[in-house]
């Protein structure tokens, strides 16, 4: 079964940046779209940005422009950029399939981002 392990996370201030990465298992990014999505306290998970197999890429309006997502298909790797963090980027993070594969959830890696 394939899994994905998100790692990346921590404690920033305003204005910084993080990079997240998601291995996994197997090659499932050569063949489904990708997604990191986050879930604050009080909130549902909501995705965030989204890679397609070939590349294309896609963000919430709220992360447009400060997140980027990438993909190294040859290291079964998927990326998020994230600059100019806000506190209300504050979540848990995590990857899975878009749309999701309910098995393929992890544990996620917290981001916490201080005013």
């Amino acid at each position: 079964q394939e899994q994905l392990v998100e790692s990346g996370g921590g404690l920033v201030q305003a204005g910084g940046s993080l990079r997240l990465s998601c291995a996994a298992s197997g090659t499932i990014f050569a063949i489904s779209a990708m997604g990191w999505y986050r879930q604050a306290p009080g909130k549902q998970r909501e995705l965030v940005a989204r890679i397609s197999s070939v590349g294309s890429t896609s963000y919430a309006d709220s992360v447009e422009g400060r997140f980027t997502i990438s993909g190294d298909n040859a290291k079964n790797t998927v990326y998020l950029q994230m600059n100019s963090l806000l506190p209300e980027d504050t979540a848990v993070y995590f990857c899975n399939t878009v749309p999701s594969i309910r098995e393929y959830w992890g544990q996620g890696t917290q981001v916490t981002v201080s005013s």
